[in-house]
């Protein structure tokens, strides 16, 4: 899971992620980091810890990373929050293959509609529940994704 700082989008997809795959009992790991490095080790923003706090999650644990270029071996898919994120992820391709693990996180909701998680930052508690609203759409597609690759 990837956005700009890593403290409000991408900690909250991770948090809810691993809800997800707790509930579905998956054999998944899920991870998030920022295409910036404004924000390595931090704890994720005081407002998007309330908004999963108030789902029953607690991301209080996650600590701001950078994205790097070994996540494509590490990682299955890079899920992107917005397309600033999807072109700054896109420079570090070294091949298809990594090219092919990234994509926009709304697309598992709206196939190909490239479809941003706007930034909460700057807004005010709406901001934070519109963002919760659509990455927990986009993780529970995910999930049942990953049931079905797994039956």
């Amino acid at each position: 899971m990837v956005c700009l700082g890593n403290i409000c989008r991408s900690p909250m997809a991770e948090g809810i992620m691993r809800s997800k795959i707790e509930k579905y009992k998956l054999q998944a790991e899920v991870d998030s980091c920022g295409t910036a490095a404004y924000h390595v080790g931090e704890q994720p923003d005081r407002r998007a810890m309330a908004k999963l706090q108030e789902h029953g999650m607690d991301i209080s644990d996650l600590s701001g990373r950078q994205f790097e270029q070994n996540d494509f071996d590490r990682f299955d898919m890079i899920y992107v929050m917005d397309s600033q994120n999807y072109r700054n992820v896109l420079r570090l391709v070294r091949n298809e293959n990594d090219r092919q693990k990234v994509s926009m996180i709304m697309n598992e909701v709206y196939p190909n509609g490239q479809i941003d998680v706007a930034d909460p930052y700057f807004g005010g508690a709406g901001g934070f529940n519109d963002t919760y609203q659509m990455l927990d759409k986009a993780t529970e597609k995910i999930a049942k994704k990953i049931l079905k690759t797994n039956d």
